[in-house]
């Protein structure tokens, strides 16, 4: 059985942040808070989790130095923190050429948008799994659609554009509405990016049955509204424009049927201030614990390096070895 050892080698001490694999990280996922207003049936258990607390500025500062260009600000739902956009604010002060976005449920952006965008966040993406109020409540156990609209509506009157919609597809639940998602793209000029249903929920109940392939999304789409291939892009998800020219477009995110992780650029720092190398990785590096104990930035740089250089080829879904992740999304950060 192919097994994945950790180097034997010490991760350079200058340059990028370089794995083994000649793959360099600059594209940093912070999740600032791991409570979250939604209780998603493929991501968060009932109940909910304990709010963790961070200190996180000085490490994205850190992570800058070291080659980080882009962040994506997550949870749990990033907008829970009261303290967000002086948290965004400290965020651009560390990075000031950054490309800083947000992934969020968007229940709260009606209030929030213009306040993250003054305080330099440039875009959001937006989480919507059904465009019925019942499935959506269902999905999120939140009877919340009406208000994920406005949230969309003042991202965009807050220039938080171009806006991303990300919509886990599962079937037997969602897939049916994919078209219908393409046409709401059409109409308020969107880029909807479809992801395959992921072993990372709470619950452990994942079942590869209900995994839709990205294939087939893309062709039923394509049926109604022909697309043309634009390749992939720095998410990484597979974009496609319409042909007809209408405004937004869809993307793909097919990490189960067919893994992007020869080209994965990404990082994760979890809201307990653990650094991952993969999303589905086993093991984590504490950067909270040496911070508060007095580590220099540059003991600090070294155990991101080290996290970076042990990174695995890539996950092992495919595998009858893989091991789902004890941490779910919420806990891990999108």
């Amino acid at each position: 059985m192919d097994t994945w050892q950790p180097p034997q080698t010490a991760p350079p001490s200058e340059g990028p942040l370089l794995d083994t694999f000649g793959r360099v990280a600059d594209d940093l996922r912070i999740s600032v808070t791991d409570r979250c207003n939604f209780r998603c049936v493929f991501c968060m258990p009932a109940e909910g989790l304990k709010w963790l607390l961070e200190e996180l500025t000085r490490l994205l500062g850190i992570f800058v130095s070291l080659g980080v260009r882009s962040i994506k600000v997550t949870g749990g739902e990033p907008t829970v923190r009261a303290d967000l956009p002086t948290l965004v604010s400290m965020f651009r002060e560390a990075g000031p050429e950054l490309d800083m976005s947000m992934t969020t449920n968007g229940i709260l952006l009606d209030r929030l948008a213009e306040p993250l965008a003054l305080a330099g966040l440039d875009r959001v993406t937006v989480s919507c799994h059904s465009l019925m109020p019942h499935r959506f409540e269902g999905m999120t156990r939140r009877d919340a659609l009406d208000k994920v609209f406005a949230g969309l509506r003042a991202a965009e009157e807050a220039g938080l554009t171009p806006i991303k919609i990300n919509c886990v597809v599962i079937g037997g639940e969602n897939q049916d509405e994919v078209v219908d998602f393409a046409a709401w793209a059409r109409r308020f000029g969107y880029v909807v990016r479809f992801i395959e249903y992921m072993p990372l929920d709470a619950d452990h109940a994942w079942e590869r049955a209900k995994v839709v392939p990205s294939r087939q999304i893309v062709d039923a789409i394509g049926r109604v509204f022909p697309l043309v291939s634009e390749g992939p892009d720095h998410e990484p998800a597979a974009s496609y424009r319409f042909a007809d020219g209408a405004p937004g477009g869809i993307g793909v995110i097919a990490s189960v049927t067919e893994p992007f992780c020869e080209t994965c650029n990404r990082l994760r720092l979890t809201a307990e201030g653990q650094v991952r190398s993969c999303l589905f990785a086993l093991e984590e590096l504490d950067l909270r614990e040496p911070l508060r104990s007095g580590a220099t930035d540059g003991e600090l740089a070294s155990i991101i390096r080290t996290a970076v250089w042990r990174k695995w080829s890539g996950h092992r879904i495919n595998h009858p070895d893989f091991v789902q992740p004890e941490r779910s999304m919420s806990m891990i950060g999108g």
